[in-house]
């Protein structure tokens, strides 16, 4: 992996630069595990942070846990149990009519273990293409990462790539979960047909002309198909699981990458989906709209439009992040925010209100719910320039 330039490392210099000069986060590190009070108050001491200074927990622990996955040898786990039935031992013939029965039982009892096998066979080749296409996920996602953390360009070719290949690969994953699905339909015929033959081989007891040899085969028969019924199902709950994990993995990747690519986008590093930390219901917007908290409230984040690129997902990232961390189931108010008065004052509070819906979808690129943000405007004699605030509710 090439290591960026000094025109590469100037430009993520510049960058923060702006990002520290244009964005305050207000109250965002010193919360209380209650988070703000009444009303949406914190008593927390105000700072100015960019985007290094108050990403470095998250990054941290984004860079060890994509470590640890890519090392790993079961991604996503997976179960390990190897589901093959046990030969049965060859039968004496009676010439007994019962006999018969017992032979064409037993030749019923192989066909069904041998789609045992046969489905065991499949399941271990998908539980190996899974885990072989998320170790090659995880280590593209590993060089993405570590070339954001560098320094890099804003929508870099060579992130690009990584990311549609990491795509890709994780697209394999969600092949093998359909097919996982496939097959579990086949083990369920497999469960009912071993069900049916076992009250076969149990009313076989039941028919007359038989000597003692065919009662033993039939006793031998009876336990062979107890223990493959107990495997089947077996089988079964373990691939219903492997199922689970994967879906539960898929929706957690899935989010993971489109923040990702909100990043290579903009030459940032930022971390895992907001998606995977916000849980619970949050509090309720107010049905009155938001925009009386300003100059009552002390707002999470503060972003100041006072020129024409404001490079403010980071600090605005690593803000939200930190909240979610202490309160999953916040809820965030952006409110726009235009100077007041003057006759560009209607114009202003339009643009500061367009600026406000940019933060909004930056929010749910970097993966929090549309449901746990509220969106408002109004003006204030205290702003000089337009301002987009972040309430914590």
């Amino acid at each position: 992996m090439d290591v960026p330039n000094g025109e590469t490392r100037m430009l993520a210099i510049r960058r923060t630069a702006a990002a520290i000069a244009a964005v305050v986060v207000l109250g965002g590190c010193s919360m209380t595990d209650q988070g703000p009070g009444p009303g949406g108050r914190s008593d927390s001491r105000s700072q100015t942070a960019g985007a290094q200074s108050s990403g470095g927990s998250g990054s941290n622990r984004q860079e060890m846990r994509a470590t640890q996955l890519a090392a790993s040898g079961a991604i996503p786990s997976l179960g390990t149990t190897v589901f093959e039935p046990q030969q049965l031992p060859q039968f004496e013939t009676t010439g007994t009519y019962v006999g018969q029965k017992v032979q064409e039982l037993r030749g019923d009892l192989e066909d069904l273990k041998t789609q045992i096998s046969d489905h065991n066979q499949r399941l271990q080749e998908l539980r190996q293409r899974t885990r072989s296409a998320a170790r090659g996920y995880h280590g593209n996602v590993g060089q993405i990462n570590t070339r954001l953390q560098l320094g890099t360009t804003p929508g870099n070719p060579e992130l690009v790539e990584m990311w549609n290949q990491a795509r890709q690969r994780l697209g394999t994953v969600e092949q093998t979960v359909d097919d996982m699905n496939q097959l579990s339909n086949e083990v369920s015929s497999t469960t009912r047909l071993a069900s049916y033959l076992l009250e076969s081989v149990q009313a076989a007891y039941g028919l007359s002309g038989a000597v003692e040899k065919d009662h033993d085969q039939l006793a031998i028969l009876e336990d062979s198909t107890n223990r493959t019924v107990v495997l089947i199902d077996r089988l079964a709950n373990e691939l219903s699981s492997d199922i689970a994990r994967q879906n539960r993995y898929l929706q957690r990747e899935r989010a993971d990458l489109s923040t990702l690519s909100l990043a290579i986008k903009n030459g940032e590093f930022y971390g895992e989906s907001l998606s995977n930390q916000a849980y619970g219901t949050p509090t309720p917007a107010s049905s009155t709209g938001s925009s009386d908290r300003v100059g009552r409230d002390q707002p999470l984040v503060v972003i100041r439009f006072d020129q024409d690129n404001v490079d403010y997902e980071q600090p605005l990232y690593s803000a939200v992040r930190r909240v979610l961390d202490r309160r999953p189931e916040a809820g965030f108010d952006v409110v726009a925010v235009a100077p007041q008065g003057g006759q560009q004052s209607a114009l202003g509070l339009s643009r500061a209100r367009r600026q406000a819906e940019r933060v909004l979808r930056a929010l749910n690129e970097m993966g929090l719910p549309p449901s746990r943000v509220s969106l408002s405007a109004t003006t204030s004699a205290r702003a000089n320039v337009n301002e987009v605030h972040v309430y914590v509710r």
